[in-house]
């Protein structure tokens, strides 16, 4: 058996980003894996809340792909659980959501430093987004910590780190559709022993 998955590609300059743009590209290459392009289908920021139902209504696995923007998501992904997570479809009467897995999987020019609880005040980068992990919760979601790709200088070059990042999130989208995540363990790890 396999599990659907949705990805909610959300990023306003995507002209500007090669990392993110790559990771897509590694997603749409991937069966099972469904990618919208949130800023390119709804540029006025006006979403058509029923037809974004819908699309998850069909996926097992919901996942928004997007830069990290001061401390959190771009404003349309804001925007979109605001217009679309609604009362009477996702909790209350319906419970459309129940049982899906969650997760942001994010990049940032920053270190993984930047998100130290000495520089922020909070404990690392899943902190950040807590206020979507306390929706999926509320709505009986599944939360994974963000996949995430940090700005670091490192041994590797640039394109070794970006080839790197991409197969391991192939890899991660596979396993997730493929269920072969033991998703009772942080599954950064299990990545990264491979």
């Amino acid at each position: 058996m396999s599990r659907s998955i949705l990805v909610l590609y959300a990023h306003p300059r995507p002209s500007r980003s090669v990392v993110n743009r790559r990771l897509k590209r590694v997603a749409e290459g991937i069966s099972g894996v469904t990618v919208v392009d949130l800023y390119a289908e709804y540029p006025t920021h006006y979403i058509d809340v029923r037809r974004e139902q819908a699309r998850v209504e069909f996926a097992d696995a919901v996942i928004f792909q997007h830069p990290v923007y001061w401390f959190s998501a771009p404003s349309l992904v804001k925007e979109w659980v605001d217009r679309v997570v609604t009362y009477g479809w996702a909790l209350g009467e319906s419970e459309a959501l129940k049982g899906k897995i969650y997760l942001h999987a994010v990049t940032t020019a920053a270190s993984h430093g930047v998100f130290a609880q000495e520089v922020t005040g909070r404990a690392a980068l899943r902190a950040q987004f807590h206020p979507f992990e306390a929706m999926a919760g509320l709505c009986g979601m599944r939360y994974l910590p963000p996949f995430s790709l940090f700005g670091e200088v490192e041994q590797q070059s640039r394109a070794e780190r970006l080839d790197h990042h991409a197969a391991t999130y192939a890899r991660f989208l596979r396993d997730l559709r493929d269920e072969k995540l033991d998703l009772a363990q942080p599954y950064r790890q299990q990545m990264v022993a491979t």
